[in-house]
């Protein structure tokens, strides 16, 4: 059968039919020219337009599926990737502002991810690897920061939760949670005469873009926003404790803020904790 783009009560083009036929289909659609995708972006913002919101869509779909194949990994279809994306997609038109002077798709990528994430996180496995925001960041960057097919050294441990921003007994429960996931990178395969793809042919290529640079600055700065307005809410105790043990190139110890406090090296402890606990609370929020 093959397949049509077909547009749901929201105009959102999804795959149905032969995948191939479709994702044949999405690359015929020209790129729409920056003048052009402003012109209808201004139209929908302005009017109402849906007929130039499905423009949007339709002429961006190419994109979506370029982004789904790098979440093939996880064996979930490509084709519900696609469609989950694609909601992302409609989501970014809906909110997109001509006037920013960046392309739909730049604007666009953290919306398709998005999606996609999630639809990852509740299919992935039947037992939920990803409850919390901590967890959700490890599901997705766990992989890729092991050295090794082995399970973790302390001293990697501590290096992953530290660029992640996560407690090491967070990283050790991720990892066990997906230990079961864990194969070789490039195995053999048992069968001759049957098709195979190792996992080293389905890796995400990692050439940077400016969709992807974009995005990631936006992120980043942020973030950054973020976790400088809630360190400001702390008391200033607290942000000197955290800034000693976690900011200054020559990191206190507990013992060095116990003795400058006066007070026991538990209690500096029960305040850094307590003072984390309220920076993941606001950057949550």
């Amino acid at each position: 059968m093959n397949t049509a783009l077909v547009a749901t009560k929201d105009n959102l083009a999804v795959p149905v039919g032969n995948l191939e036929s479709y994702i044949q289909a999405v690359n015929q659609l020209p790129v729409l020219e920056a003048d052009d995708e402003k012109s209808l972006a201004r139209r929908l913002r302005d009017h109402q337009d849906l007929e130039a919101a499905r423009t949007l869509v339709m002429h961006n779909l190419r994109f979506v599926v370029h982004i789904a194949r790098g979440y093939s990994g996880y064996g979930l279809g490509l084709g519900d990737l696609i469609q989950e994306g694609n909601i992302g997609l409609m989501k970014a038109v809906k909110r997109f502002d001509p006037e920013m002077n960046v392309r739909l798709i730049s604007f666009a990528v953290h919306w398709i991810r998005a999606e996609i994430h999630e639809f990852v996180l509740r299919n992935w496995r039947i037992v939920k690897v990803a409850t919390t925001k901590a967890q959700r960041k490890l599901f997705f960057n766990l992989r890729s920061a092991k050295q090794r097919l082995g399970w973790f050294s302390q001293e990697e441990v501590d290096t992953v939760a530290r660029d992640l921003g996560v407690t090491p007994r967070e990283v050790m429960e991720m990892e066990s949670r997906m230990a079961g996931q864990d194969m070789s990178f490039d195995p053999e395969p048992q069968d001759d005469d049957t098709p195979y793809l190792p996992p080293s042919e389905s890796l995400t290529d990692h050439t940077d873009d400016p969709a992807q640079a974009l995005e990631r600055s936006d992120w980043d700065s942020y973030h950054h926003t973020r976790l400088q307005q809630a360190m400001e809410a702390l008391d200033d105790r607290s942000r000197q404790i955290l800034a000693r043990r976690w900011l200054a190139e020559d990191k206190a110890t507990l013992h060095e803020l116990a003795a400058e406090y006066s007070v026991s090296a538990e209690r500096i402890r029960q305040l850094e904790n307590n003072a984390i606990g309220k920076l993941r609370k606001a950057m949550a929020a």
